[in-house]
């Protein structure tokens, strides 16, 4: 399995534009943190979590050439906005797009995607086929994905878990019993929006709390403001076991 983080970001805090703190006037490239997505390669299967704002950029960044399907987290604009461009792949594979999603997710796809879902369509719209997704493992293309549900606040959010790779973003608070899906991950990657108390995210605090319970061989933090901190200054703050995630950090496993 291939893991490529395509986006670490969030649109969480101060407005970016204008802002002249030390995180977005950094020359790092670590700093530069488009919203949040994941690509998931197995064998000649490519899978994304998620759709930002940033999607088509995230793509043309990545080289990628083929995409199988998109798994939604939830329904907030900052992981649905750019759904509209899976267009490209629709002409160059001749098909629609697989959209995995809970069905309080589709109805908001639906909503914001209108012209998709027509009875009767426009030239060129994107081609999307919807499937339904509860909080039980299904089969994307063959390959197993385990759901984890999460609160965010008072909104159920999905994470997924395939194989050894269990993948959460926009956690606030999570179950034991969910918990218990991600043990065993050799690869956990968790939200870390900031340091200070927020209502709907994990704190810096609260994720490396997550972190020690699960226990897993690594674990990566993303879904960060750039309230959080320069990337170097951060990492210095990390357990051993604990890496501030990066777009275009690629992982093998």
């Amino acid at each position: 399995m291939k893991i490529t983080f395509l986006g670490t970001g969030t649109s969480q805090g101060v407005p970016v534009i204008g802002c002249d703190c030390a995180v977005c006037t950094s020359a790092d490239s670590k700093d530069k943190r488009l919203r949040v997505s994941v690509l998931i390669e197995i064998g000649d299967k490519v899978i994304v979590i998620d759709s930002g704002p940033d999607f088509r950029y995230q793509m043309l960044r990545a080289g990628v050439k083929r995409l199988d399907a998109i798994l939604f987290t939830h329904e907030h604009k900052d992981h649905i906005a750019g759904l509209d461009d899976v267009r490209a792949f629709n002409y160059f594979q001749q098909q629609a797009m697989e959209v995995y999603a809970h069905k309080r997710v589709q109805e908001s796809l639906i909503r914001e995607f209108y012209y998709a879902f027509a009875s009767v369509k426009y030239p060129g719209v994107p081609l999307i086929n919807l499937n339904e997704i509860r909080n039980t493992a299904f089969t994307v293309e063959g390959i197993e994905v385990l759901p984890i549900e999460v609160m965010h606040y008072k909104l159920p959010v999905f994470g997924f878990r395939i194989g050894d790779f269990s993948y959460i973003t926009d956690a606030k608070t999570i179950s034991e019993e969910e918990m218990d899906k991600v043990r065993g991950s050799k690869i956990v990657v968790v939200n870390a929006l900031q340091k200070e108390k927020h209502i709907s995210h994990f704190t810096l605090d609260e994720a490396i709390h997550f972190a020690s319970e699960v226990k897993a061989e690594k674990t990566y933090f993303t879904h960060m403001s750039h309230r959080l901190g320069k990337h170097q200054e951060i990492m210095l703050e990390l357990p051993e076991s604990i890496e501030l995630a990066y777009d275009g950090l690629v992982l093998d496993l």
